[in-house]
């Protein structure tokens, strides 16, 4: 057996837990760990963290030399509760029926409404080399594979319902009557509430509902298909059973040994996969946190009923986007893994959720702020190169471009992202021009092929052209502001014939910062590599805004050296008034 990993990050110590305990529970046998997912809508950048906290902890058991396997349940047999954002309101005739009874939305080539949101997750995962068995419940549930779990259940109804009816008589806090069904009361926002939303534990009948007694089983009519039934008697000998759908009036009485057309309610159905499965180890989103949670209760119910155990884990804080309103309003709800994958390369969103603690909520940006992160990585990197990388830094990059199977796919040649953003910004994309300006980066060692930049440069350009506000574009001048370069003091002259001056030679990424930063140092009467006193970075606040009015008629822009390469020498000393 592989020696256990020494690095110090939450992974590591997580995986240490899992393997101690799957030792004591069921030694030899695969180690266990879990994630489930609703696909009754989009599937979120905040569901995505329900993934890769086991997908992180089961890889690095992986690593290790155990066998061990990351299952995914598909709660395709979830009800379907509401038509999201920019759907036709017609389909809220499917209200009730399960996932896989509902017709995709328009348009789509998938089978049914769950097969159309989990392909685009699949596809995602792929790109994040999550490797996963996936499960759909719809085929655990209509092949009778839970049958005996079903019947075991209702057998125990009594002992289930009084677990439940611990939490539903009274809230612990302050004593006062709770209703059956009542919402956990931790405070949280609107983000979290709609975060916790998809991950197969959102507010659901308990069974308590009926008027003939506790059923953990919810029935789908055989004739409507939904859920809006009522269990009106059962018989644990013949396992006869009754029920009344109040959507469309049909009552039916079948044997439910042989029936299977139903699922046991969540906050039973969630405890016997645990027993089931032998799930060692699951997080859990922030609707579990509180007493009466499916958690908390399902702990109790899969000792109690099951005779199983309930997985070690984690709860999971939100996950929060910077400048999604765009994207919000375009698409109807937060965006997706899929979305985020279009900006940025799986080992960066890899990292975002690697170098977090599970309990520790962070943002993944849509705005400018992803130029910063890029530049974080690219740091990171470079210490990593160096030796000087601290160990948990060290930990969180190695998950983030390798998993036990091998690398991630990566960009051979990893220009600044705020770079390539910026030559795609202001060519329009056109390749031509952007292998032009990105050979110059560097004359040393050109750029001789855009495929040597890819993918990042397809991520920098679809970030540019979907998130970017059309009055943000960069757009050069055509001809010289005659009239202000005509109003130049002695000074502005002056500052434009040094840097005209200057550019043959300068003419590099690191040349042309060298250049526009020293211009006003030497203007000063100091050396270029003079140390910026307060008196001139606002001097040099005042060049560049000067550039950047004669370059592109306003006040800021792309980084100046990236933009003079952009232009182009010729196109420059044209503008300058030279």
């Amino acid at each position: 057996m592989v020696a256990q990993s020494t690095e110090t990050d939450w992974v590591s110590r997580f995986a240490d837990e899992v393997i101690a305990e799957a030792e004591r529970r069921a030694p030899g046998k695969p180690i266990v760990c879990a994630s489930g997912l609703s696909p009754s809508g989009p599937i979120h950048l905040g569901n995505l963290r329900e993934v890769m906290t086991p997908h992180l902890v089961a890889d690095e058991i992986r690593r290790r030399g155990y066998e061990c396997v990351h299952i995914l349940s598909w709660d395709d047999y979830d009800r379907y509760r509401k038509v999201p954002a920019g759907i036709d309101p017609s389909w809220a005739e499917h209200i009730g029926k399960p996932l896989t009874s509902v017709p995709a939305p328009p348009g789509s080539s998938y089978a049914n409404w769950a097969e159309h949101f989990k392909a685009a997750m699949e596809e995602a995962l792929a790109e994040l080399g999550v490797e996963y068995r996936g499960i759909s419940q719809t085929a655990q549930y209509t092949s009778g594979a839970y049958r005996e779990q079903i019947l075991h259940a209702m057998r125990h109804r009594g002992e289930i319902d009084a677990v439940l009816d611990r939490y539903r008589t009274k809230d612990k806090a302050t004593g006062a009557a709770k209703k059956p069904n009542q919402k956990p009361q931790k405070p949280v926002d609107e983000a979290e509430l709609e975060a916790a939303e998809g991950s197969g534990a959102a507010s659901e009948d308990d069974g308590s509902a009926g008027g003939a007694g506790y059923f953990p089983y919810k029935p789908y009519c055989t004739v409507c298909e939904k859920d809006l039934t009522t269990v009106t008697s059962y018989d644990d000998e013949s396992t006869e059973m009754s029920y009344l759908c109040t959507a469309c009036g049909h009552e039916e009485t079948v044997l439910l040994r042989e029936f299977d057309h139903g699922k046991l309610v969540w906050k039973v159905d969630w405890p016997m996969r645990w027993a089931y499965e032998g799930v060692v180890f699951e997080p859990s989103g922030v609707d579990h946190s509180s007493p009466g949670s499916s958690f908390v209760v399902g702990g109790q119910i899969v000792r109690e009923v099951f005779d199983g155990a309930q997985p070690i884990g984690p709860m999971y804080a939100f996950v929060g986007i910077s400048g999604m309103a765009k994207m919000s309003s375009s698409k109807g709800g937060v965006p997706t893994p899929g979305d985020a994958l279009k900006i940025m390369e799986a080992p960066l969103l890899r990292w975002l959720y690697a170098r977090r603690k599970p309990n520790q909520s962070f943002k993944i940006a849509f705005d400018q702020e992803i130029q910063r992160l890029y530049d974080e990585w690219d740091a990171l990197e470079r210490k990593i190169a160096d030796g000087t990388a601290q160990p948990a830094d060290l930990a969180a990059y190695n998950r983030a471009t390798t998993t036990a199977a091998g690398e991630l796919p990566r960009t051979a040649r990893p220009l600044p992202y705020r770079t390539l953003a910026s030559v795609v910004d202001i060519t329009g994309g056109h390749d031509e021009q952007t292998l032009r300006i990105l050979s110059e980066l560097d004359p040393q060692n050109p750029v001789t092929s855009l495929d040597e930049t890819r993918p990042r440069l397809d991520k920098a350009a679809y970030w540019v052209t979907t998130q970017v506000p059309a009055d943000q574009r960069t757009i050069v001048r055509d001809e010289p502001d005659a009239e202000l370069l005509s109003s130049l003091d002695e000074q502005g002259r002056e500052s434009l014939r040094l840097l005209l001056d200057g550019l043959d030679e300068h003419w590099s990424l690191d040349g042309l910062t060298a250049l526009v930063y020293g211009v006003p140092k030497v203007q000063a009467g100091l050396t270029p590599d003079a140390k910026p006193t307060p008196e001139l970075k606002v001097a040099q606040r005042t060049f560049f805004a000067l550039l950047y009015r004669l370059l592109v008629g306003r006040d800021t822009g792309p980084r100046l050296p990236t933009l003079l390469l952009a232009v182009g020498a010729e196109r420059v000393r044209k503008l300058l008034g030279a």
